[in-house]
């Protein structure tokens, strides 16, 4: 069975340590604590939509590429197929935000406009 909170907790921590931060780096910065946020990363405790948004900014990672990559992983847990475009707009918005030192455009080749 998918749990939602295991899949983003899983997400958040591939990110944090992607950026090669610690606990304690990401907990400061999103002003929660090492404990919660540790709890959060292992799926133990529900992070509400008010801390999802402080541990994403804290990661300087948009929180609809997070729930993105969540909503995927349980589409693949479901035998779903996943498409691989994203609308212009959508696509559009997100042209030259940088995550990692890249651009989203870089990092994430999915990101190709549809049409």
């Amino acid at each position: 069975m998918v749990v939602l909170r295991r899949e983003i907790g899983d997400v958040l921590r591939d990110a944090r340590q992607r950026q090669g931060r610690t606990l304690r780096e990401v907990s400061s910065a999103a002003r929660v604590s090492l404990g919660y946020l540790s709890e959060v990363e292992r799926g133990q405790k529900e992070a509400s939509s008010e801390l999802l948004s402080s541990i994403c900014d804290a990661l300087d990672v948009p929180m609809s590429l997070v729930l993105r990559e969540v909503s995927d992983r349980i589409a693949v847990a479901e035998g779903l197929l996943i498409p691989d475009t994203v609308p212009v707009d959508l696509a559009a918005a997100v042209a030259g935000r940088s995550w990692d030192g890249r651009t989203w455009e870089a990092s994430r080749g999915e990101l190709a406009p549809v049409g």
